[in-house]
């Protein structure tokens, strides 16, 4: 019984170790606390916004943890349920808290839950620095906090540089980015961006190697196979050829012995008057003739008298 408890209470730790774990790599990410022409909710009013991050590439469900907006919270001679009275719960009744590596959610403040669930109770300070805490569910592990300077201007955002960096700045109107990721300034160029994501250029040149030699592997091997391809045809062709050409030969052959059995001399008179053999004689006598080696004659015609009964008369 004792090794059964043992094993349960090492199974809790183990979750606590890795939930919490994972809930270091949720972030805020950007607020905006003055919201006159940003994003609009569901109902389509302009409430001030939070937005939350997942940096890593691993998913993590945010439900059961708490938002705060007040610095009392930090005070350690508060018991959890006083402290969490003065938090609001992010709950469990929505599919969007489950947040997929990269991905990111929007959270409105000075709102009423009951609109949705992702409107916060949590109100903003009227005066003097905003902060903003993000709890674990047991109301107590502080995950991440960010303290806003006021006043900002309206529709302008206190971001993260980038998703997850520890350094932040103020973001102009035409440079907020909600529920997308953070960048420096969105009139960047792309050549910026990159000496900016790529200060050393390791990355674009792996990037332009993998490209090329991918591109070099991938005609390599469509040559390869177009030359099989073609050469497997040429093959197939001098086969049949070939096999077309013995079949005529054995197939003349047959008929040729067969007329032979026949009608014997038939065959070799075929030959003699075939026509290749009658061009060969041509030619040949024609070849003797310019060459002069005709037969040579005396040009004398010799008569020889032969007497028959019809002489006598």
């Amino acid at each position: 019984m004792k090794k059964k408890y043992s094993l349960i209470a090492v199974l809790a730790v183990c979750h606590l170790m890795v939930f919490g774990q994972g809930a270091k790599n949720i972030k805020i990410n950007e607020v905006m606390p003055v919201n006159t022409e940003s994003i609009v909710d569901e109902y389509g009013e302009h409430l001030p916004w939070m937005e939350l991050a997942n940096t890593s590439f691993t998913t993590f469900n945010v439900r059961g943890m708490y938002i705060a907006t007040d610095t009392a919270v930090l005070n350690k001679a508060l018991t959890v349920p006083e402290r969490v009275s003065m938090m609001s719960i992010i709950p469990n009744n929505e599919t969007r808290t489950n947040l997929s590596g990269r991905q990111h959610l929007i959270f409105y403040l000075n709102s009423n839950p009951a609109k949705g669930s992702t409107h916060l109770s949590s109100t903003l300070p009227a005066e003097g620095n905003l902060w903003i805490g993000l709890f674990e569910g047991n109301g107590v592990n502080l995950v991440d906090s960010v303290t806003i300077p006021m006043p900002m201007k309206p529709n302008a955002s206190y971001a993260r540089q980038k998703d997850g960096a520890d350094t932040w700045e103020v973001k102009a109107v035409d440079a907020v980015t909600p529920g997308i990721e953070n960048y420096i300034n969105i009139s960047d160029s792309k050549v910026a961006q990159i000496k900016r994501d790529d200060p050393h250029g390791f990355g674009i040149t792996l990037l332009s190697m993998g490209i090329v030699f991918s591109c070099l592997a991938l005609l390599c091997i469509f040559f390869t196979i177009f030359g099989r391809i073609m050469k497997g045809r040429q093959n197939r062709k001098l086969n049949d050829a070939k096999q077309a050409h013995t079949k005529k030969i054995l197939s003349k052959m047959s008929l040729e012995e067969e007329d032979e059995r026949a009608f014997p001399g038939v065959v070799t008179k075929r030959r003699e008057e075939d026509p290749d053999v009658i061009m060969a004689v041509v030619a040949m006598a024609l070849k003797e003739y310019l060459d002069d080696t005709h037969d040579v004659e005396s040009g004398t015609i010799t008569i020889i008298p032969k007497f028959t009964k019809w002489t006598r008369i």
